[in-house]
């Protein structure tokens, strides 16, 4: 089954007091590439929730968002007293020096850089912290999983009938392919009678038969059309297995545009060429699509 790279999962869960919010959001990229926003209180949990990201995402830019807040009234941030102090002194310091009256304002000082910081979690309560972050954290991977799945189906749906209409344009230029020949070489025969019948000269069936045989050589598309069968196959066979083909799809919907480049280049028949556009167009619908595959 086919997972799309693009999704968005938000769960919230109250824990010992303290309220946790995980947002999710995941959009295309050829690789795994974690964006992981954390408050100051919880930085010491981004390598394992990359971890955890990594092995339950396979690919696409990953947007990872942590909120939480402690209901229950205990202090989240410390203030450094001994930095606090050593501003005070400076100010005063400052104020003697120049004679300037200075009033020093306590909530003023607790923003100068370095008075008021995050509160390390002792080692039971960070054990606690990372716990409920990883178990918020799977819930809402659950979660992703589940659009990614939805929306990986709805792609799925799109790409089997795309192969669908191609496999059909297929048949009709398998079919055109024999006769054109024929129709060839009675218009050249038509054609060459045209011009010597003023001379009075006959065709020589033997050169006739030759340069037929030299322009079913140049315009034979079998082969091209059996690999481009064979490669519908293919593409069809891992839409239907593996959750992380993306990359093969993507190598395969290559494939198949050059076969029907070939196809369209060989084939000197003008309702040929129009089924082989019509291909083409199917086949950039389909490269547009794997892109957002995992």
């Amino acid at each position: 089954m086919l997972n799309s790279m693009t999704g968005f999962a938000r769960v919230c869960r109250d824990v010992n007091g303290v309220s946790y919010a995980v947002e999710i959001k995941t959009v295309n990229n050829r690789y795994f590439k974690p964006s992981i926003r954390l408050p100051d209180t919880a930085a010491f949990l981004e390598q394992d929730i990359e971890k955890f990201l990594r092995v339950n995402i396979y690919r696409g830019a990953v947007n990872y968002l942590l909120r939480y807040k402690n209901v229950s009234g205990e202090p989240m941030y410390e203030i450094d007293s001994a930095s606090l102090k050593s501003y005070v002194e400076k100010l005063n310091g400052i104020q003697c020096s120049n004679t300037v009256p200075c009033r020093i304002n306590l909530a003023d000082l607790l923003l100068l850089p370095g008075v008021v910081r995050p509160q390390e979690p002792e080692n039971e309560k960070a054990d606690q912290m990372r716990k409920s972050v990883l178990e918020v954290t799977a819930q809402a991977v659950e979660q992703l999983k589940k659009m990614r799945a939805q929306e990986g189906q709805s792609l799925a749906d799109d790409l089997k009938q795309q192969c669908g209409r191609i496999s059909g344009l297929l048949e009709n230029i398998k079919s055109r392919g024999k006769v054109v020949v024929n129709e060839y070489q009675d218009r050249l025969a038509s054609r060459v009678k045209e011009l010597l019948a003023n001379v009075r000269l006959e065709l020589d069936s033997a050169t006739l038969a030759r340069e037929v045989a030299l322009f079913a050589d140049r315009s034979d598309i079998s082969e091209e059309i059996i690999r481009l069968s064979s490669h519908l196959e293919q593409f069809l066979a891992n839409c239907q297995g593996g959750e992380y083909s993306g990359r093969r799809l993507d190598f395969i919907s290559q494939e198949m545009l050059r076969e029907a480049n070939t196809i369209g280049s060989k084939a000197s028949d003008a309702k040929i060429c129009i089924d082989v556009v019509e291909i083409k167009s199917c086949i950039e619908r389909i490269k547009e699509q794997v892109q957002n595959i995992e």
